[in-house]
């Protein structure tokens, strides 16, 4: 769970999600969810938070049924398809969901 003060402490993220979520024409369920995955599991060190949005936005689009690839999470929020790849599965467990095993 994260306090009202992260919403504020990283609104440019979140408008970074938001921007992201268009370009990849997901619908405002994925992008609150993206926003709440993202701010539960927001690192310290802002060079850490493009690949955390980009995971966030990448498992909420999970949830929500509306798949989009990696690379195209990774090229809407300017982060390597690797990044993607390696914290979307920590952040869904870490809010009690299991990752498929596809």
């Amino acid at each position: 769970m994260y306090r009202a003060s992260d919403r504020v402490d990283n609104e440019v993220w979140i408008d970074r999600l938001d921007d992201a979520r268009r370009s990849l024409d997901l619908d405002e369920e994925a992008f609150a969810t993206a926003t709440d995955l993202f701010l539960s599991a927001v690192p310290d060190a802002d060079r850490s938070k493009p690949a955390t949005g980009a995971a966030s936005l990448y498992a909420a689009a999970l949830i929500t049924g509306q798949e989009r690839s990696q690379s195209a999470v990774a090229e809407a929020m300017d982060v390597s398809r690797l990044s993607v790849q390696q914290a979307w599965k920590p952040i869904l467990e870490d809010a009690g969901f299991s990752p498929p095993t596809w």
